[in-house]
């Protein structure tokens, strides 16, 4: 049977928790991703562009279940245009997976009612979407959802 150094013994002890460490810090960035995204569906209720600014990736590709594609200009002008108008969001499922340094991934389904000047319409989606790490802060880089199909009538 093989003794175990006081070394090894320490280093064991360094290992465990640098893991401990690394795991407490990814439970603490998806928190930061989680309050970022809240801030982020907050501000698109309130429709406030500059918190939104603020949130947003320069770099940001907005895919939408319609199959428009919108750059940060083009989604904030949507919504300071009122041209669509976002007025109710419901998680059904939300998650977030670290993806690599300074990259989260959030995946879920979520309920929108959203509306036009011509309709409303409550919309059940799938997403996926990117969030990274620039400068410091959480920005939403990109958005890419599908529309789930209505329940089959009986």
């Amino acid at each position: 049977m093989r003794s175990i150094t006081l070394p090894k013994l320490f280093l064991f002890g360094l290992a465990l928790a640098a893991g401990l460490f690394a795991r407490a810090s990814e439970a603490e960035v998806l928190a930061a991703v989680r309050a970022a995204d809240d801030a982020r569906i907050a501000a698109t209720l309130a429709v406030d562009a500059t918190r939104l600014d603020a949130i947003l990736s320069d770099e940001l590709h907005y895919a939408h279940s319609s199959g428009v594609i919108d750059s940060k200009a083009s989604l904030l002008e949507s919504l300071t245009s009122r041209r669509v108008v976002y007025e109710s969001v419901e998680h059904v499922a939300r998650d977030f997976v670290a993806a690599g340094p300074g990259l989260v991934l959030m995946r879920g389904r979520m309920l929108v009612r959203v509306g036009s000047a011509t309709q409303r319409n409550l919309i059940d989606l799938n997403y996926l979407a990117v969030w990274r790490e620039e400068g410091g802060r959480w920005r939403f880089l990109a958005w890419q959802s599908s529309r789930n199909p209505a329940p089959a009538k009986p």
